[in-house]
């Protein structure tokens, strides 16, 4: 294995093979040839002096691309779709002067690009789908465990281990909305011309303009796709580049989120990542189980959420019909939002399928904070018993300041109760005391609402996921 020149690790270390072979050579040129065999055949049908055996010899040379011929050509034209124009004329040379006939180059790289991205898409669709339904069984199995809520980071009320991760997953949710709109708007760029005009295909169908409209119905019809932009320059409109890597922001977001949280959680150690038999976590501190998983998916998330700036730029500023300083940009910015944004959730993936949860350490961190937060229901069940609410409400100030000093300035636990137990001004016992401080009582609807949400919102999600299956994809 060759070691001596640079190699993306969003191949080599991160991104899965399907989203790899959608970026690939074969697939972006074996699309070029799709197209060119479908502008063919359809000018073919529409009477242009295209043959039958023509069509048939390109289409029996889709796939063997000799991509050193293709190189060579590219090295004398300077050309890269000229260049394999030529190489697929070499291999069929009857159907050498009809290929492209009447397109300028942005009719394959432009059209091959709207079909890479919608099968990415569907990709990545399909892999927040898989996400959902992982993080569904974990909702599901500990929709009713208490555990402590936070606010600026401070314990604020309990809710759920559960309720806490539909937070996470209605992220996600919007994200869908966000790819399906996306995938709801993608449109091929049809057979435009060097400005949009058309002109060379209404010369080519002598001024007839509902041939050239036919013509390039015919072309999406064979490419699988129902819409075409309706006006557009040379290239298809770039804001559609922004808007797609928009999306993909928004899932890198999400998958921030979530794994920021748990990283969180596992520097409590109520929650972690899978931790393998074998794993080191670090090579000096043989003890550490480092939250790697998470820590990667931050890191590969802010990747996305940057890249997707080339996006917003190069569509602010295209010239007029057209400029190339999109091109080199689209060549790294499209493929690596995708890869990254691939890497992220197949670890999204790996980590919601295998979270370990300590139910023992949530509870101790609940038990130490709880007493603080039912001295509201105490100052209410002392005033049921006829004490004076201002007069308990003070009495409580100061027992909560005095434990609450004893655990920060002597790191000791809380003895909040036992000083209400012991208080004379307080009418209840520890026992009833103790009863006010199951958890359950203070969690308020959040498991009902950890219910409600996975089977209104994402059982209907993951019940119509099977038709985004990227079986078709072949490796």
């Amino acid at each position: 294995m060759q070691k001596s020149t640079y190699e993306s690790p969003l191949n080599s270390r991160y991104a899965s093979r399907e989203m790899q072979y959608l970026f690939s050579p074969d697939r972006k040129f074996t699309t070029w040839r799709r197209l060119w065999v479908a502008l063919a055949e359809s000018e073919m049908e529409l009477g242009l002096p295209v043959t039958q055996a023509q069509v048939d010899e390109l289409k029996a040379h889709i796939d063997d691309i000799d991509y050193d011929a293709a190189r060579r050509h590219e090295e004398r034209v300077r050309h890269d779709v000229m260049a394999h124009v030529h190489a697929y004329g070499d291999v069929c040379p009857n159907a050498r002067g009809i290929i492209h006939l009447g397109a300028t180059s942005c009719y394959v790289t432009d059209n091959a690009d709207i079909l890479m991205l919608r099968d990415a898409l569907r990709l990545i669709r399909a892999k927040v789908v898989e996400v959902l339904r992982r993080l569904r069984a974990f909702a599901w199995e500990y929709r009713g465990l208490p555990t402590l809520g936070y606010t600026h980071l401070q314990p604020a009320q309990l809710t759920t281990v559960g309720k806490r991760a539909t937070l996470w997953m209605q992220d996600l949710t919007m994200d869908m909305e966000e790819i399906d709109f996306a995938l709801s708007t993608l449109r091929l760029l049809g057979n435009r011309g060097a400005t949009g005009t058309q002109v060379s295909f209404m010369e080519l169908f002598d001024g007839d303009g509902a041939k050239v409209d036919e013509l390039e119905r015919r072309i999406a019809e064979k490419m699988g796709m129902a819409q075409i932009f309706a006006v557009s320059g040379q290239t298809y409109p770039r804001k559609l580049d922004s808007r797609v890597l928009d999306a993909l922001a928004g899932v890198a977001q999400s998958a921030y989120k979530f794994a920021q949280d748990l990283r969180l959680l596992q520097s409590f150690r109520e929650i972690e990542e899978p931790f393998e038999k074998n794993q080191i976590g670090s090579s000096a501190m043989a003890y550490k189980r480092n939250p790697m998983r998470s820590e990667r998916i931050c890191a590969l998330s802010r990747h996305v959420m940057a890249v997707a700036q080339d996006a917003f730029n190069t569509a602010a500023t295209q010239w007029f019909e057209r400029t190339l300083d999109d091109s080199a940009n689209r060549r790294l910015s499209l493929p690596e939002a995708f890869l990254a944004c691939d890497a992220v959730l197949e670890l999204y993936a790996n980590v919601a399928g295998g979270l370990v949860v300590y139910p023992k350490m949530i509870e101790k961190r609940v038990m130490e904070n709880l007493p603080f937060m039912a001295t509201e229901d105490i100052m209410m069940e002392a005033v049921r018993m006829g004490c004076d609410r201002q007069e308990i409400h003070e009495r409580v100030r100061v027992h909560s300041q005095a434990a609450a000093t004893r655990m920060k300035g002597e790191g000791l636990e809380s003895d909040l109760l036992e000083r209400i137990a012991d208080d004379p001004a307080f009418p209840m016992g520890r026992e009833q005391l103790t009863h006010l401080l199951a958890p359950e009582k203070y969690t308020g609807r959040a498991k009902e609402q950890t219910e409600r949400f996975l089977t209104e919102v994402v059982d209907p999600i993951l019940a119509g996921g099977e038709e985004m299956d990227m079986g078709e994809i072949k490796i």
